[in-house]
């Protein structure tokens, strides 16, 4: 077992927080020199975060990966009704259109 971080708990997910609200765009050490810490260290923080996160996924049954397959699954399956739905739109008013054409003939007629 390692030693005591000297930083509070909160102090440390402030720092993930702060890093991951850059969205990649700012370093470790950036990050880290601006909180007042070296980039291993939030480096390690970042990472202790991301398996503490796998762990609360895989207590629920699954990881985050998991869900995520899930997910695109269940979205694909989605795209895939309403494509069908769409296209029976599409040949729903393209009836429409030569029925209104006909009974537009008629009435000149």
């Amino acid at each position: 077992m390692g030693r005591r971080s000297p930083y509070p708990a909160e102090f440390r997910d402030d720092a993930v927080a702060l890093y991951r609200a850059a969205g990649g765009k700012r370093t470790y050490a950036a990050v880290a020199a601006d909180v007042g810490v070296t980039g291993e260290t939030l480096r390690s923080w970042v990472r202790q975060a991301d398996e503490q996160a796998g762990r609360v996924n895989s207590r629920g049954g699954e990881t985050a990966a998991e869900s995520r397959d899930e997910e695109l699954a269940r979205l694909r399956a989605e795209n895939g009704r309403l494509r069908k739905a769409k296209k029976e739109w599409e040949l729903e008013r393209e009836i429409l259109r030569r029925a209104a054409q006909y009974f537009a003939k008629e009435m000149k007629a």
